[in-house]
């Protein structure tokens, strides 16, 4: 029986390859366009830079190194020069691919970084294959900018799966709402009108602030945000601003919310403060044809008519007041079910012109008293 040669028993040894399989490499070089490994075949396989990924700004001296393994796909066994041509992203993409179908006909929630932030969406990396997230689908809420999502992991569904185009959409904005019908129903069973409840602002408008409060969202109007008068929502509040907010109604989904507590509502004590006859000092808040409004604490205004600024005729409540001005007059009417109190500086003005006459009387009647008497004494 003849005995093998060399060749014969290095040939047996080497197995058979063809393209399309996968094998298993081990790093032997790493060069900066190139990855050499030995595949167990006669010819080691070359893995260029364009076929192990598609990120050009990859250092392949960084990436791997040698001793390394790691699966790849033949491409050909032979390009001519004996050597084999090897896919690493090919093959990871397919894997990916295949991962993604499962989790699209499962409906599977898959976590994935964020690789690319194009001007129409976000592109995250499922395994080597890539799904495209459309800003629309990012949040529920309309995304300015997409860039602080770039390499974080967000998480999200396969709303559309078309391998034949290798078109992958992702959808976020699904699980986001999801989360939060979630957490607006536990929010419903746990609140009631009454109740007093953390909130942080979330947005402010014209006429009041929207308070998220942990499953919904809750309005604070401008005119429940202060027992005293509220110009302008954004320069009581910014987006952010944590808050104890009353929950003041509560309809269907709708929240409406108040900062004006009953033990600080000014009014309780008010038939006392502001007891009809009462002098008192406020500012001027705001003016009209008919009359000017005077704060006399917040949550409490007092109107005084232009007929009762002066013993003067007066126009307009303009032509002698000012907003912003301290001024003192007198209590005439106060109506605690409707929550008016009446003022009148010309009130004052008759009454310390009164006080006035009676001391000149009183005056005169001592200066008669003193000359008669004087007149007596002289007899």
């Amino acid at each position: 029986m003849s005995e093998l040669t060399f060749e014969q028993m290095f040939e047996d040894t080497i197995k058979m390859i063809h393209s399309g399989d996968v094998v298993e490499g081990t790093v032997i070089d790493v060069k900066a366009d190139e990855i050499v490994l030995n595949i167990g075949y006669k010819s080691d396989g070359i893995l260029t830079k364009s076929e192990y990924t598609n990120d050009s700004s990859v250092d392949l001296t960084t990436a791997v190194k040698p001793g390394d393994t790691m699966e790849v796909r033949i491409l050909k066994v032979n390009d001519g020069e004996g050597q084999v041509v090897l896919t690493y992203k090919r093959l990871a993409a397919d894997r990916g691919n295949k991962r993604i179908e499962e989790a699209y006909n499962n409906k599977e929630v898959l976590k994935a970084a964020v690789v690319q932030v194009l001007e129409g969406g976000l592109s995250v990396n499922v395994e080597g294959a890539k799904v495209f997230i459309p800003a629309s689908l990012v949040s529920d809420i309309y995304e300015k900018d997409l860039g602080k999502y770039m390499g974080t992991e967000i998480e999200f569904v396969i709303s559309e799966y078309n391998p034949k185009r290798r078109r992958y959409i992702g959808d976020r904005r699904q699980l986001i709402n999801a989360r939060k019908a979630e957490l607006q129903k536990e929010l419903f069973e746990r609140i009631h009108e009454g109740d007093v409840v953390e909130g942080i602002v979330k947005n402010v408008t014209d006429f009041g602030a929207f308070v998220d409060l942990g499953g919904a969202d809750g309005l604070l109007h401008i005119s429940e945000m202060s027992w005293g008068h509220v110009e302008h929502p954004r320069k009581v509040f910014k987006v952010g601003d944590k808050l104890n907010v009353l929950i003041k109604e509560i309809n269907g989904s709708k929240i409406a919310l108040s900062l004006k507590f009953e033990d600080q509502n000014p009014w309780r004590d008010a038939a006392d403060k502001y007891a009809i006859g009462s002098i008192v000092t406020g500012r001027v808040a705001r003016m009209t044809d008919f009359g000017a409004f005077v704060e006399l604490e917040p949550g409490v205004d007092a109107l005084l008519h232009v007929s009762q600024i002066s013993k003067e005729h007066v126009e307009k409540p303009s032509d002698v007041l000012k907003a912003g001005e301290q001024i003192t007059a007198k209590i005439v009417d106060f109506n605690e079910i409707d929550r008016k109190i009446s003022l009148s500086i010309k009130a004052m003005a008759q009454q310390a012109a009164s006080r006035e006459e009676d001391a000149d009387e009183v005056s005169v009647d001592v200066e008669a008293e003193i000359a008669a008497q004087a007149e007596d004494d002289a007899q």
